[in-house]
């Protein structure tokens, strides 16, 4: 079922949000060579409960940990890991959902350690634009097969990335994962219409090579999704309101660059 949200209900979404945003901005300045990725998930779990909110990912169909942290070909869902240093060069990716009051928010960022490759900044420079395509594709009427065609259109086609198929956009609101299902591939045209006061989240993971994912099923891990080729991956994701304004960022960390969004 589809649970279309009032304006106040988004603004409570929008709180839980800003949350998040807070979090990243606090991950900006402690992700550097030789941060341990255990402190990573300390500090978020403690930014996120000092702040008031919940992290929903604990607890979540067994899940332990308040962000997932995926680094270089680690697409997705990674595990915190003590002892696992950042390198200079590479890539991580932090994701987590925070509840507040019952309003429910999610939203994952990648970010260079240290200086990175030109490669891996123009994999990084890609996917963020692809979400923004998709973003922009987020408009009353428009169907969902317009946001994954506008991502797969540009990532794929045209940059020659792959446009991970296994893991999507959804529906968030009143928990973590609801309808509908948002693909960042697809048909312009196709696919259910979106309407006003959906509540939904865009997470193109775009891979140097190929866009086939591995999954993990050792019983130490079973959550970490890696990218089938060895190449790396990059995400950024924002939670977003459909509304008669056109969409609106419920995550947004800048309110200057995503000022028509606002």
């Amino acid at each position: 079922m589809i649970s279309l949200k009032s304006p106040r209900e988004i603004e409570a979404m929008r709180k839980s949000g800003a949350i998040i945003a807070g979090m990243h901005h606090m991950l900006r300045d402690l992700i550097k060579p030789g941060l341990d990725t255990w402190e990573i998930e300390t500090k978020c779990r403690a930014y996120i409960e000092d702040h008031g909110g919940v992290p929903l990912q604990i607890g979540f169909e067994g899940f332990k940990y308040a962000v997932t942290i995926s680094v270089n070909n680690e697409v997705a869902h990674g595990l915190p890991r003590k002892g696992l240093k950042l390198k200079n060069g590479d890539l991580v990716k932090v994701d987590t959902v925070v509840g507040l009051d019952g309003a429910v928010s999610d939203s994952a960022w990648s970010y260079a350690v240290g200086e990175v490759s030109p490669e891996v900044q123009k994999l990084m420079d890609v996917a963020k634009k692809s979400l923004y395509l998709g973003i922009d594709q987020a408009v009353v009427g428009n169907r969902v097969g317009d946001i994954g065609a506008a991502i797969q259109q540009y990532a794929e086609d045209e940059m020659g990335y792959g446009d991970v198929r296994q893991y999507i956009g959804h529906g968030v609101g009143p928990t973590m994962h609801e309808d509908p299902a948002i693909p960042h591939f697809g048909k312009a045209g196709h696919g259910l219409r979106l309407k006003e006061g959906m509540t939904i989240t865009i997470e193109p993971m775009i891979n140097m090579g190929g866009w086939e994912v591995t999954t993990d099923e050792t019983p130490e891990d079973g959550w970490t999704v890696r990218t089938a080729d060895g190449s790396w991956s990059a995400q950024y994701e924002h939670t977003l309101a459909i509304t008669k304004d056109g969409p609106k960022i419920l995550t947004s960390q800048d309110p200057v660059e995503d000022a028509k969004y606002l």
